[in-house]
């Protein structure tokens, strides 16, 4: 039996993590495609500030794609590409810069 679908609005306020275990923020907010009806990211805040040191300075936040969600339950898990942020634009994937938010 499949469980009842969840509102979008459930995910606001959960915590996201890598898949290693690392904080990354707290959704703040969606990104939707209201064409294709479907999330086509997380707005994030609350950030891991060791994680973002460097690409977020100054904004309150960051969107992460939701092609990088994993899981969503308690807290919702995504890839650790995340975490190759801080590793420079010759090592990281070209999907790996996540969006800025300006204030």
């Amino acid at each position: 039996m499949n469980p009842a679908p969840e509102e979008i609005t459930s995910l606001v306020g959960r915590e996201v993590y890598s898949n290693n275990g690392i904080f990354v923020g707290e959704i703040e907010d969606v990104r939707l495609d209201l064409d294709a009806r479907a999330v086509t990211g997380l707005a994030l805040a609350e950030l891991n500030q060791e994680l973002f040191a460097g690409h977020a300075a100054g904004n309150t936040g960051v969107i992460v794609p939701y092609r990088w969600v994993r899981a969503v339950g308690d807290v919702v898990l995504v890839n650790d590409i995340i975490e190759r942020l801080d590793t420079g634009p010759q090592e990281a994937e070209p999907e790996a810069e996540a969006e800025q938010q300006t204030p």
